[in-house]
């Protein structure tokens, strides 16, 4: 199995250590996982998701992404000699979906779609242009290419900052509860992408609180509280057959 990222003992502690965002987590996250992450608000779900880009520095411990402890300011060439980590060139292999969508508002939907591609992986406009179309028609939103982003839904937002990351052909997709902000009719056709994006093979990591795409679409599920990682296995694992007390009375209180 293709270990993509692997996190050991992550801490994130806030004034000075009387606060543990997160208190020593280690998982590994494989090549074609849906890993969904679960807990109580202020669990550490989404600070762990942060770390994994370093959107939050840790406080201490190690996240290797394929291959580099992205934590550290120096990494090894392809010589071995020791030089400044490209920070930003390993962001750009993790495509990042938050609650609100980060949509330029005075930009169509298209202009939005291929500013980073263009700026970032020099990507021709023409060509950049083409891919977004193509993933603009896998949403069903084929027809908004010229749209801005107040003429959209929450919903039809959503699923376009999830298309504008594909745009960087992402190795892993990091979504931070992105149906929490939509009103409960527009969850599903955001999920619905987030399904066919399963099926299709990219690995993600999903803080979310809908349980039933945790079940249905996770092969592995975090549950989290209090900073720590209390129980992980498949959803059968976690949903079926919990282990540990506080997950027994997260469960019964969510589902």
């Amino acid at each position: 199995m293709d270990t993509l990222i692997q996190v050991r003992d992550l801490k994130k502690y806030y004034k000075n250590g009387a606060i543990k965002a997160l208190d020593g987590i280690s998982a590994d996250i494989n090549k074609g996982d849906v890993m969904v992450v679960i807990g109580p608000s202020g669990s550490g779900k989404s600070t762990f998701l942060r770390s994994l880009n370093m959107l939050e520095v840790p406080t201490s411990g190690e996240i290797i992404f394929e291959g580099v402890d992205i934590t550290k300011s120096k990494a090894p060439d392809e010589n071995g000699k020791m030089v400044r980590m490209d920070l930003d060139m390993h962001r750009q292999k993790m495509g990042m979906v938050f609650q609100h969508f980060n949509l330029f508002p005075h930009k169509s939907i298209i202009d939005n779609m291929t500013l980073a591609p263009v700026r970032l992986r020099k990507m021709t406009k023409e060509e950049a242009e083409a891919k977004a179309r193509t993933l603009l028609a896998r949403v069903g939103m084929g027809d908004r290419e010229n749209s801005f982003p107040s003429q959209l839904s929450g919903g039809q937002k959503q699923r376009i900052a999830i298309v504008r990351a594909l745009m960087m052909e992402p190795d892993v997709m990091l979504f931070d509860e992105p149906t929490s902000a939509l009103d409960p009719e527009m969850v599903g056709e955001v999920l619905d992408v987030m399904k066919e994006l399963a099926k299709q093979g990219m690995t993600m990591v999903v803080v979310t609180h809908e349980m039933g795409f945790a079940r249905e679409v996770g092969n592995r599920v975090l549950f989290m509280d209090e900073g720590k990682l209390v129980e992980e296995g498949t959803p059968d694992d976690i949903f079926n057959h919990p282990q540990n007390d506080r997950l027994k009375d997260f469960l019964s209180k969510v589902l």
